[in-house]
């Protein structure tokens, strides 16, 4: 009876919402602009929501926005997943750390548990992506969201010249959410976390420079943009009424 009743995957959504958004300029962080009449953070919060795949949310905040969020995002919106809020640290790769170390403290009786790992500021996750990542981590262990580059890329010296124009059929411009099978991102952070290593930009990075495992590159979408920029949220307005 016990085994009929354990679950066959457990899956945890870390969410980033601990930006400073200094390229954006402006009072308030990118992940909490107004789009389409929510914080840009609540889009991709509802797609875990809804998502059938997705057991849990841990949501990182600010340093001092713990609080702010839980009143003005999850109980405003009644995002019922999201179980813990934890603070981010000084750089992307540290946030992610306080989160993973949380969900390290439980164990959900599963037999298969992945770990989604999402930037706040991509509205534009939805249901059907969320299912094709849990797929394919299912097979691969470790995958990332990704597109193929339009644009011819250049590689430049120190000094602003041209070096290098490497091949554009092998460059992909990558995305979130990243997603792992537990342990192996746990323990690729745990070894990433005893130096710091500034040249650390993502989560697949650190399961490449500290683990054997390849990882698999999936088609996610050219909207799914990250709003970085104030030229970015008039094409976020875009896509959301295209959405809508």
């Amino acid at each position: 009876m016990e085994m009929e009743n354990k679950k066959q995957t457990y899956c945890t959504a870390i969410v980033l919402a601990a930006g400073q958004g200094k390229r954006m300029g402006g009072n308030v962080q990118k992940q909490f602009l107004e789009l389409k009449g929510r914080p840009v953070i609540c889009h991709s919060l509802q797609a875990f929501e809804d998502s059938d795949k997705i057991d849990e949310v841990i949501l990182v905040a600010g340093q001092g926005k713990n609080e702010y969020c839980k009143k003005e995002i999850v109980e405003k919106y009644g995002f019922r997943k999201v179980m813990v809020i934890v603070e981010g640290g000084k750089e992307r790769y540290h946030s992610v750390w306080n989160a993973l170390q949380k969900a390290g403290e439980s164990d959900h009786g599963a037999e298969e548990e992945y770990i989604f790992i999402h930037d706040g500021a991509r509205p534009f996750l939805d249901v059907e992506m969320i299912d094709r990542g849990y797929e394919c981590v299912r097979r691969d262990k470790a995958c990332v969201f990704a597109m193929p580059v339009k644009d011819t890329i250049k590689l430049a010296d120190g000094n602003d010249y041209v070096c290098d124009t490497p091949n554009r059929a092998y460059l992909w411009q990558i995305q979130t959410p990243q997603i792992f099978e537990k342990t192996l991102i746990m323990q690729a952070y745990k070894s990433i976390m005893e130096y710091e290593d500034e040249t650390i930009t993502d989560d697949a990075m650190v399961v490449e420079k500290t683990t054997g495992r390849k990882v698999r590159l999936i088609k996610g979408s050219y909207e799914n943009i990250k709003i970085t920029t104030p030229e970015d949220l008039p094409i976020a307005e875009i896509f959301a009424e295209k959405r809508k």
